[in-house]
């Protein structure tokens, strides 16, 4: 009875702590342990921790996280208070070792590249973000500087996973032109974290083949915001927290205008290009164990389109040719995207962790389109002295063509999914359950019409052969190309995985492995579709090893059976009805790879080298145009891709981050038992550069530069032509971005100035000069056909010249 009071008494005369833990870039550190004596607690997965300590004693507080410096600090509260408590960790220097393993763990064991948000933000691009930035990776692949998409390691468009705080994110469908796209789904204003893995990811990221880019949005610790305008449009955000510190808020809201390049383009014409979004992400603590978050995003993109004329210079110095077009119609197109997800974090213990995610993405989309185009193909005045010089002075051919376009499409897609980890000693069990399902309703009405010297042009099938113009054709007339298709789909999949991961040490060698596998059963039906179910098992593995030498280096091995189910766009073949019985995209994927850490003119510099190779089966053939990504609707292709990438990072000007990559890459494909030929991702080498600086005297005085350099991809071939036949490149493409910023108040300035500008942490002013050298680089190439001179012509489509950019940014 003594012992039993005595302790009730004790446990009563009770305070409390909080707070949150942060590294020296105020980034919340998960994993930090917080203790007095022989007890205590660690920061969840944002940083907040929360600890009952005895009252009216004067305790020993410890923070503790490995590869950063202790802090131990004297504590004493009186009974029932609750007191805030944050604290920032320094980097030990004098343990390089342990750092590296430690702060940098994850994206050394599991080959994840970390990108810096203020890095993203910074960085000069036509198309500024995220993307921006993995456009510079090694193994990461675009010849489009107005569009988001690119290619990893030879895989299309859509073969890329995105998530955002462990939601996984869409895009639009319809989309067939880089200057269509308007913003990405992520908005840096509110990013907190960026990792990226170009292949060999682990079991728990979902069913793709290339790669996945992993997005962590911020909770604010205090009331903040940001401001940015500029000639391309304006964002803005704010965030706070609660006074209880329960409910965080962070929102922000965008807008962009791409007439400054396309205006700047060949093409004459009208053109209202209008892009906004508006994004939240809210959390709230019920807890110390639950919490629940919700994402939301709203999106609409607006698109008309008048073009006028038209005027293309191609050919060689010795013979320059010019393609004339004269424009009627118009363009109109518009996406609106709503997307809601709430995430339920219950702590159930300090081993076991339960997820519950639900989300909802909706899409309304429509491309309406009539463009009649006549056209006609030269020889250019080429004498510099000439009153006519770079005009057309003798016509080769002439025609025209029609295109005319009605394509809606309304999906609706929702996720149920339950996430879980269990923490034994040095084991760790991950598992993941969820259930998808998708609605699609689209409508594709397509047609186009060729003339030349007044003759239709009929589509090159046996049907259609005739001897025109010797003898006149009095069939009715036939589009060269029509497609019509009307689909209601449904798509159920049910999909799990099952993930191990040890670490554990042999003869003082460091040792991480993980293991894990992937399901996935879907089930296709629909209006006047035959309902078709499939399934697939992917096991996936990863070992890496940090070997006990003085030079610190980490070795990686990954791979495992990659499948990619077909989403709605790769069950619709190119006449635009649905094929349900497309089977699952396979590829063995293999990576070797080596992260070397070392100390050069006494700074940190990182060396990151890569091989791999992927043997692939059951492929979807493709082709692209632009941005849009037609498919086969069948399994009739064997592929494969191999390659190098390296990466270089450090301080090469102090106090910054920069680095250069190159990167080899061959992937070709085999059709129906034919020779290998050159897939349409095929892009071989590829280096670049993103550097920043500043002038030593003046420091608030800083330069970006973004350089790229990658040899072309195909060219492509027409419509109804044998791609083995027209295996020909696009020139290189080379693009360097530069942008000069002010810094008219930074962090070292803060609470130095006494009026209303004491409330801002940051602003600056500068400028951006896009595409700097003013290349010409070309994305596709326009088949123009001309019967009376039965020649046929692959006439490049430009991308945006060089364009000047004013700039504000501001953060309070």
């Amino acid at each position: 009875m003594f012992f039993i009071l005595i302790g009730s008494f004790v446990q009563a005369q009770e305070a409390t702590i909080k707070g949150i833990i942060f590294d020296e870039n105020n980034t919340p550190i998960p994993g930090a342990d917080v203790s007095y004596g022989n007890t205590g607690t660690i920061t969840n997965e944002n940083g907040f921790y929360i600890l009952k300590i005895p009252a009216n004693q004067k305790l020993q507080l410890k923070v503790f996280f490995l590869g950063f410096e202790p802090i131990k600090t004297s504590i004493k509260l009186p009974k029932d208070s609750e007191e805030e408590l944050n604290f920032v960790l320094k980097i030990d220097q004098e343990q390089i070792g342990e750092i590296i393993i430690s702060a940098d763990a994850r994206s050394r064991i599991e080959g994840v590249t970390t990108l810096s948000p203020s890095t993203v933000r910074k960085i000069p691009g036509a198309n500024p973000g995220v993307e921006n930035i993995l456009n510079t990776l090694p193994g990461v692949n675009s010849n489009n500087e107005l569009s988001s998409q690119y290619s990893v390691r030879g895989g299309s468009f859509d073969e890329n996973l995105v998530y955002v705080n462990e939601i996984e994110v869409y895009r639009p469908f319809l989309i067939r032109s880089g200057q269509q796209e308007g913003l990405s789904f992520v908005n840096t204003d509110l990013v907190r974290n960026v990792d990226f893995s170009a292949g060999g990811f682990q079991a728990k990221y979902g069913d793709r083949m290339s790669s996945v880019l992993d997005i962590t949005y911020q909770r604010p610790v205090d009331f903040e915001g940001t401001f940015e305008a500029s000639f391309l449009g304006g964002s803005a955000s704010l965030g706070g927290i609660s006074k209880d510190k329960k409910f965080t808020a962070i929102g922000g809201i965008r807008y962009r205008d791409n007439s400054l390049f396309v205006n700047a383009k060949q093409v004459e014409a009208s053109f209202r290009p209008r892009f906004a979004d508006a994004q939240t992400y809210l959390t709230y603590n019920f807890s110390p164990k639950f919490e629940l978050s919700f994402l939301g995003n709203i999106a609409i993109n607006t698109y008309d389109y008048t073009p006028f004329t038209r005027q293309t210079n191609f050919g060689t110095v010795q013979e320059p040719k010019a393609l004339l077009v004269f424009y009627e119609g118009q363009e109109q197109t518009q996406y609106e995207t709503y997307f809601g997800a709430l995430k339920g974090n219950y702590k159930v213990n300090e081993n076991y962790t339960a997820k519950l995610i639900t989300s909802v993405y909706h899409t309304q989309e429509q491309e309406h389109f009539d463009l009649l185009a006549r056209y006609r193909i030269g020889a250019v005045n080429s004498n510099f002295g000439d009153e006519n010089f770079g005009e057309v002075e003798f016509t080769e051919g002439a025609g025209g063509q029609f295109n005319h376009g009605r394509n809606d499409l309304d999906a609706l897609i929702f996720n149920l999914q339950h996430l879980g980890r269990y923490k034994i000693e040095e084991h760790q069990i991950d598992y993941g359950i969820k259930y998808t399902r998708e609605d699609f309703r689209d409508r594709l009405q397509e047609y186009e019409m060729v003339d030349s010297a007044g003759f239709f042009i009929r589509p090159p099938r046996e049907e259609f052969i005739n001897d025109q113009p010797y003898n006149p054709n009095t069939n009715p007339i036939e589009p060269y190309e029509r497609i019509r298709a009307f689909n209601e789909t449904q798509v159920n999949r049910f999909s799990s995985f099952l993930q191990w991961s040890h670490q554990t040490e042999i003869n003082q060698h460091k040792i991480w492995l993980n293991a894990g596998i992937r399901n996935q059963i879907w089930n296709v039906q629909g209006r006047e579709i035959e309902s078709n179910t499939q399934s697939v098992v992917s096991p996936r593995g990863q070992i890496s090893i940090k070997p006990n030498w003085k030079k610190d280096m980490v070795f990686r091995v990954s791979g495992g059976y990659y499948h990619q189910p077909p989403f709605y766009r790769e069950l619709r073949d190119t006449t635009g009805v649905v094929q349900p019985a497309v089977k699952a995209q396979e590829s063995i994927h293999l990576v070797v790879g080596n992260d070397f850490s070392f100390q050069l003119w006494d700074r940190p510099f990182k060396l990151v080298s890569e091989a791999y190779y992927k043997q692939m089966t059951n492929v979807n053939p493709f082709t692209i145009e632009n941005v849009r990504i037609r498919y086969r609707a069948r399994n009739d292709v064997e592929a494969y891709a191999y390659g190098l990438d390296l990466r270089l990072n450090g301080e090469f000007v102090p106090g910054t981050d920069s680095w250069m990559t190159f990167s080899y890459m061959k992937t070709e494909e085999q059709q129906e038992g034919r020779e290998f030929i050159a897939r349409p991702t095929d892009q071989r080498l590829k280096f670049a550069i993103l550097f920043q600086d500043y002038i030593e005297k003046f420091p608030k005085m800083k330069a970006y530069l973004n350089m790229v350099y990658n040899t072309g991809f195909p060219g492509g071939s027409p419509r109804f032509e044998d791609p083995y036949n027209f295996q020909t490149r696009l020139p290189d493409y080379q693009r360097v971005d530069a942008g000069f910023m002010y810094d008219i108040i930074d962090e070292n300035d803060e609470g130095k100035h006494k009026n209303f500008l004491k409330h801002i942490k940051y602003l600056s002013i500068g400028f951006e000069i896009f595409n700097v050298f003013d290349r010409l680089n070309s994305i596709t190439n326009t088949f123009v056909r001309d019967a009376s001179s039965q020649n046929q012509f692959a006439i490049p489509n430009f991308l945006s010249p060089r364009v000047f950019n004013l700039r504000l940014n501001c953060r309070f």
